[in-house]
């Protein structure tokens, strides 16, 4: 005992953790992005807000704000990653009890025969017997090259790679939410417009068919408007279909039916306002908040503390144990001071000779690291190019929508001239039809070029990774919705 007391004291004094310890890759990234120039100039920083969380009420629309808000307390695919995040931290709790020493319990009561050889000369009769037993029973692995640490520490970076996970999620979710709401705003805004340009292309025929009664006019017109007016209507019905899979969509990102949200959004509402100008920060702030480069760190983390894990089993493993009870031949005897036993033993475990099965575990637990340090590497740069394509997205829809918006208005000009130089007798249907047939065109391009513009904004704030509160889904409201 003073020879165990003595190693378990040394061994102790000198415990190490095997295996690398980690450390942040670092890689090279520019100082700023490169498509930030392209972003409209004319905002001041006071008008620049940043990726903070109050990006969805910059967009002015309280109807978004609440579905999104739904959304992160009810999506089905955030409680399947809320599941997963429990998990992992189920198993990290787990894990740092083997940091413990196991305590249990047991008790036995036998009907023993013993054989003749056991008890020599002894009758048949008297070779039966009870046996009791009753006691507690302690074991506990000194962690002398940090086997059990290790594991805790991959643990601890599993636990947080499915922290990350779930916030990348609900960055996902709100993204898709915000994109959806702008698709579905934009597509009503078509609808409007084609409606619009369909009654009056319908004015229209109305006159030619009117002029055509009173002898001024020839069916050869007539039929050029009517074409021209059923080609108009012929949009309408695909522009309600998308706004009617929009809604849908809606819906079951907030975890409703699909027709549950129907009624709250068949009613045309404008477009979210943009942003002046969105402040994209800068690639060394993007590594440090976008969540899923926080995962794949995390899980390199986890692989490198595998290795040590790993790498543990090339040396000898101390257990120490005991065990306080009472062993009697009669139950009545099992707590008679007499029956007391104990035992404190020091084990060592040492399979030395199963080197090379260990050497083949470690280069296993080293390919891993290597496989999620290039994993690492490339969610790094995918971030990069993401967001790279986002800004530039981003400031040329900017510029788009503003050519847009004045073809917009200069086509609607155009056509009330040509309907005014119609009626008056100085042209004729051609050009009105024509100068109608572009309005159509430069309104609905203006409408989906406006959706377009407002969606990449949408898609610059999901790639810099803000813009939406990090919450997680209440656990008592989706007990309730089962």
């Amino acid at each position: 005992m003073r020879f165990a007391t003595t190693l378990l004291a040394t061994a102790l004094v000198t415990a190490c953790a095997v295996g690398p310890d980690h450390v942040r890759p670092s890689m090279a990234v520019p100082a700023t992005f490169s498509s930030v120039s392209a972003l409209p100039p004319q905002a001041t920083a006071a008008e620049a807000p940043t990726i903070d969380d109050a990006f969805l009420q910059g967009l002015g629309d309280p109807q978004l704000t609440l579905l999104v808000d739904e959304a992160l307390q009810a999506n089905h695919d955030l409680r399947i990653a809320l599941a997963r995040y429990d998990r992992a931290n189920a198993l990290l709790r787990g894990a740092r009890f083997d940091a413990l020493p196991a305590i249990t319990a047991q008790a036995e009561a036998a009907d023993v025969r013993r054989s003749a050889d056991q008890a020599p000369g002894t009758a048949r009769g008297a070779r039966d017997g009870e046996q009791w037993s009753a006691g507690i029973v302690a074991g506990w692995e000194l962690d002398l090259f940090g086997r059990v640490r290790r594991g805790i520490e991959a643990g601890r970076a599993e636990t947080a790679a499915s922290a990350a996970d779930l916030r990348a999620l609900q960055v996902a979710i709100a993204g898709e939410v915000a994109r959806t709401y702008v698709d579905l705003r934009g597509t009503q805004e078509r609808l409007r417009v084609a409606r619009a340009n369909r009654d009056n292309q319908q004015r229209t025929l109305d006159l030619v068919q009117a002029r055509l009664d009173a002898g001024a006019g020839t069916d050869f017109d007539t039929a050029r408007a009517r074409a021209q007016l059923d080609t108009t209507a012929s949009r309408i019905p695909a522009l309600d279909a998308r706004q009617q899979v929009a809604m849908h969509r809606l819906a079951v990102l907030v975890g409703r039916d699909p027709t549950a949200l129907v009624d709250a959004l068949a009613a045309q509402a404008p477009l979210p306002a943009l942003p002046p100008r969105i402040d994209a920060g800068t690639p060394g702030e993007l590594l440090r908040d976008r969540p899923d480069i926080a995962a794949a760190e995390a899980r390199l983390h986890a692989a490198t503390a595998r290795i040590g894990v790993a790498t543990a089993d090339l040396y000898p493993r101390f257990t120490l144990g005991g065990l306080v009870g009472s062993q009697a031949i009669a139950g009545n005897a099992l707590f008679e001071r007499d029956s007391e036993t104990r035992i404190v033993a020091l084990g060592i475990d040492w399979s030395f000779l199963d080197a090379g099965r260990v050497r083949a575990r470690i280069a296993a637990a080293n390919a891993d690291a290597e496989g999620e340090l290039a994993r690492y590497q490339q969610v790094v740069l995918l971030a990069l190019e993401e967001t790279e394509n986002a800004l530039v997205g981003h400031s040329r829809a900017r510029v788009e929508d503003a050519h847009l918006e004045r073809a917009a208005l200069d086509a609607a000009q155009a056509a009330r001239l040509a309907r005014t130089r119609f009626e008056a007798g100085a042209s004729g249907l051609l050009e009105v039809l024509d100068a109608e047939r572009v309005q159509l065109q430069a309104q609905d391009a203006f409408a989906e070029g406006r959706t377009r513009s407002v969606a990449s904004a949408v898609a610059l704030y999901k790639a810099l990774a803000g813009g939406w509160p990090q919450v997680l889904p209440e656990r008592e409201r989706i007990a309730g919705r089962r």
